[in-house]
């Protein structure tokens, strides 16, 4: 090998690179020079590579061939590129490590079953099954590797099924100047509220099915720190159905609501009077969505069970409970793969228990 890098020098010929494959060009290279009777150490000096490197290639790409000669067949042995290419091919689809993806047979039947039936995402699939030991290690795939099969379309399951991964797109930032507030604004609510260390702060908002008319909408209801989601079908978008159906929340829930966020809708003008004495309320800025990010993620997953441009008049009260009860037990890695209503409860518990005390 010494005297082939010394030969290499001599020849201003720079060494390739450890590690690298030969490619289909350099086979036909190493056909060429073969037939011209070069050897392996000046075929491997010209490429760069070690002569043990050409010995090897030469024996991949062997080749019987038969020729007639005055009626008799002779039998001799050349070196084929394209044959030594063909081997390195099916060599290198059997390296790496295997799938085992025949073992994941009841870890994706639950997936599948968690997908499709109950809206779970594969992170939330995967660390569920994780944090309550469903499966041995052995036996299931990380979050990653369960996208990958998705990716590699191994599942019935399909990108276009993925919601989330479908619909992102980089957030494009707009000027709104001069747009009024309903009231206190965002920018005076405590700052302990970012934190989400402390129960009892909430957002606000509503979802509708149609933009024309006037039907049904969603008021939904969403605490910050446990991702709790409250849903409820009121009449209309119209701040007399808010303030009707916060009579009812606040009726349950008024005893541990601290502050409540909420847009610049004409539904919350009277959302101060309607939790005065129960909560603070503030507004967020005008077209700042992502001041009340916790309650848009929860809308959008809302979608899925109530598609925009369908009208919720014909839903019902008890299929706004069903969507409700989906998203709060569905385990959220920020949560540690515990449900928001898991949380909810034990919260709930603690500050009641602090009042009484």
């Amino acid at each position: 090998m010494k005297e082939v890098f010394v030969l290499m020098q001599e020849q201003s010929i720079t060494p390739r690179p450890k590690g690298h494959h030969l490619s289909e060009i350099e086979r036909g290279q190493i056909a060429a020079w073969h037939i011209e009777g070069c050897s392996a150490r000046q075929i491997a000096i010209r490429l760069g590579v070690c002569h043990q490197t050409v010995n090897n290639e030469l024996k991949r790409g062997r080749v019987t061939q038969v020729k007639r000669v005055n009626n008799q067949k002779h039998y001799f042995e050349i070196y084929s590129p394209e044959a030594a290419q063909n081997r390195y091919e099916i060599k290198r689809q059997n390296c790496g490590r295997p799938l085992k993806f025949s073992q994941l047979t009841a870890f994706l039947a639950y997936f599948d079953d968690k997908f499709c039936h109950e809206g779970w995402s594969p992170d939330a699939a995967v660390g569920y099954a994780r944090k309550h030991r469903l499966f041995k290690p052995a036996k299931m795939v990380c979050t990653k590797t369960l996208y990958n099969y998705i990716d590699a379309q191994l599942l019935e399951i399909r990108n276009l099924d993925l919601l989330e991964k479908t619909k992102r797109r980089t957030t494009q930032h707009h000027s709104h100047q001069h747009q009024r507030l309903l009231g206190r604004s965002i920018e005076e609510r405590p700052k302990r509220v970012e934190t989400r260390h402390e129960f009892g702060h909430f957002e606000i908002d509503t979802v509708i099915g149609k933009r024309a008319g006037s039907e049904s909408v969603l008021l939904t209801f969403t605490e910050r720190k446990t991702r709790y989601e409250i849903v409820r079908l009121i009449e209309g978008k119209d701040a007399e159905s808010v303030a009707y159906a916060m009579q009812n929340i606040t009726a349950e829930f008024g005893d541990v609501m601290r502050t409540v966020t909420a847009d610049n809708g004409t539904e919350f003008t009277t959302l101060t009077a309607a939790l005065e004495g129960v909560a603070e309320t503030y507004y967020a800025h005008p077209y700042s969505s992502a001041e009340r990010a916790t309650n848009e993620v929860h809308n959008r997953i809302l979608r899925r069970y109530f598609p925009k441009g369908q009208s919720l008049d014909l839903a019902t009260p008890s299929l706004a409970r069903q969507a409700e009860s989906r998203l709060n037990h569905l385990p959220r890695r920020l949560l540690k793969f515990c449900t928001p209503a898991e949380v909810f409860r034990k919260e709930l518990a603690r500050a009641r228990k602090g009042c009484a005390a």
